[in-house]
């Protein structure tokens, strides 16, 4: 399968726009939304284009291909106007990895990132991955736990108000890889799981 990841559209139709074209041009097979869809949030500035109604209109008639999580700013009205369920905390995804690596899938603790997070873990085992948006920051880091556990954290940053310098960006997992890329498709981070054997 081929994942898009992407998080932060905060009602931006200018830049949910540029997301929906990037996942059409990368043939992904879903598109996973970690949160935070319509409203902008007390704590940002409105985005350019920051036009609800018309994300909306934008992202129901892909209901079928898209998976979300509930994000700080997603409330249960957002959901009365939304066709897809946004309201779920968290989920698990296994995705097979890389096909010439054995024991290689990966287990995918996605949410939104501001109750589960690398300073409060949720339950994960050794080389799992926590997979956050709400910092608008891209990373891709190592954490250890308090008892010795490995785990992956990443997060694809913002589509609509990214921070600290970084680009309007998503990511792509495929075949055990995942890859940082601005909304024009460039690449610019790579990360491939490790084999679990």
């Amino acid at each position: 399968m081929k994942l898009m990841i992407a998080s932060d559209i905060h009602g931006s139709a200018f830049y949910c726009e540029q997301m929906i074209e990037a996942y059409k041009r990368e043939g992904a097979d879903k598109l996973l939304l970690l949160g935070d869809i319509l409203y902008h949030g007390p704590r940002n500035d409105l985005p350019e284009g920051y036009a609800p109604k018309e994300v909306i209109a934008m992202l129901n008639p892909m209901k079928k291909e898209l998976l979300c999580v509930r994000g700080n700013c997603d409330t249960e009205v957002d959901q009365m106007v939304l066709e897809f369920p946004i309201l779920a905390d968290y989920c698990y995804l296994n995705l097979a990895g890389d096909p010439e690596e054995k024991n290689s899938d990966v287990t995918i603790f996605a949410t939104h990132g501001h109750v589960y997070n690398p300073h409060k873990l949720p339950m994960l085992k050794d080389g799992d991955i926590l997979l956050n948006g709400h910092t608008h920051i891209p990373a891709c880091e190592e954490i250890l736990d308090m008892n010795g556990g490995k785990y992956q954290y990443l997060n694809p940053g913002s589509v609509s108000i990214p921070k600290e310098g970084s680009e309007h960006s998503y990511m792509i997992y495929e075949n055990g890889v995942f890859t940082w890329k601005n909304l024009g498709g460039e690449e610019y981070q790579t990360w491939k799981t490790v084999s679990h054997s």
